[in-house]
Order: C-alpha cells, then sequence, then structure tokens
C-alpha cells in the first residue's frame, strides 16, 4: 500500500466516525472529484486542517442534486411584453407562454437535467394567407439583449417540445408550437427575443422580456 493510498484510506475513516471503516480501497479513477480528494489527502497528512468535501462546489453534484429534485420542480413562468402577433411570412405567430426550468422529463424515462436553464415558449400559430406556407422552426432563436444568440436545444426539443418543427402549413392551419433553448439565467431579462426565420431571409422578432 504506498502512502497516498494509506492516507487516503485514513481520511475516508475519518469521515466515517462511528460508521467504521471497510478494508476496500478506491478504485483507480483519473476523475476530478478523486484527484481533489487525493490532494486534500496529501494536505492532511502534511498537517493541514480537513477541509468541506469537494463535492459540495462540483458542477457534477451539482447536476446531481437538481436531477434529484425534478419531480418536485415547479416551472417558473413569465409575464410577456406583449401578445400581439407577430408574422413569419403568411403565418401568424402569437405568444401564449414562456417558462423556465432546470429538469425535462418527457412521456417515458428520458430526463434531461441542466445547472443552466430550459427555455420553454409557446406559440399559437395560423397561416393567414390564401396559400400553404413553410415555416422552418427548427432555426428558431432566442437573442438576449447583449445580441447573443442562443439555437434551439435539440435533446431538449425533442423531449419536452414540439417534434416536427419543419412543414408547411395549409391555408388556415392553425396549431400550437413549443419552442425549447438552453440559456443562462440572466439570459432571460428586458430585450429577450425569438427570432423566427422567414422566406426573405429576415428574422420575425417575438419580444419575450
Amino acid at each position: 500500500m504506498t502512502l497516498s493510498t494509506r492516507g487516503l484510506a485514513v481520511l475516508l475513516c475519518a469521515a466515517a466516525l462511528l460508521g467504521g471503516c471497510k478494508k476496500e480501497e478506491p478504485a483507480p479513477s483519473e476523475d476530478r472529484t478523486l484527484e481533489k480528494l487525493r490532494q486534500e489527502v496529501d494536505r492532511v497528512n502534511q498537517g493541514g486542517a480537513p477541509a468541506a468535501s469537494p463535492d459540495e462546489t462540483d458542477p457534477n453534484a451539482r447536476l446531481a442534486g437538481l436531477a434529484a429534485g425534478q419531480d418536485q420542480e415547479q416551472a417558473k413562468t413569465y409575464a410577456l411584453p406583449s401578445r400581439e402577433t407577430v408574422k413569419a411570412d403568411t403565418l401568424a405567430l402569437q405568444p401564449s407562454g414562456l417558462e423556465s426550468l432546470h429538469s425535462l422529463r418527457g412521456s417515458g424515462k428520458v430526463a434531461l437535467t441542466t445547472d443552466e436553464l430550459f427555455l420553454r415558449v409557446k406559440l399559437d400559430a395560423q397561416n393567414a394567407g390564401e396559400k400553404p406556407v413553410h415555416v422552418a422552426f427548427s432555426t428558431a432563436r432566442v437573442v438576449d439583449a447583449g445580441g447573443k444568440e442562443y439555437p434551439l436545444a435539440r435533446d431538449a426539443q425533442t423531449v419536452g417540445g414540439t417534434r416536427k418543427l419543419d412543414r408547411t402549413w395549409e391555408q388556415e392551419q392553425r396549431d400550437s408550437v413549443v419552442l425549447v433553448f438552453e440559456v443562462p439565467p440572466a439570459a432571460i431579462a428586458p430585450g429577450l427575443s425569438l427570432l423566427i426565420p422567414t422566406s426573405s431571409g429576415e428574422d420575425a422578432r417575438i419580444p419575450l422580456q
């Protein structure tokens, strides 16, 4: 047993307190959490005071915590600045809902978790033209006040949004569309907008905040 491994066993025993120390040695690993633990062992063996567990600042630990609470998480809803209809070619789009959450669960066992936020945008759509119109929602983006754009979160869209995004809308056809993006919390602020492509090359812009 090397000095490093013996020190690791001593630290794990101390952390267990009255629970006792298991004889099994940890399997070799190069992940960041174990590396931090090894560094902590060396520091303590040299006379330093024990510090807090590295898991407390490990982003993977944070994700695990978010995932554990996904069944209890309530989506945060936001007031829309306007419900005015915006046209993407002849498709009339009216924003009808905006919410954010850390976890998305599909109809089966598939679930996704992010330490940022999944932003779900709901639109009511209707073809107001006299001919069919094709709209590619797959290239929709949200843009924040600073001009940074966020494309659709593909996996999250499959789990918690509208599946068929690029389609032709017949005359007077109406339906609702749910788009899912992954954004940092700071992006959900005044100036946030949804951009929908049009045949002219310009984007239809729908204010969200």
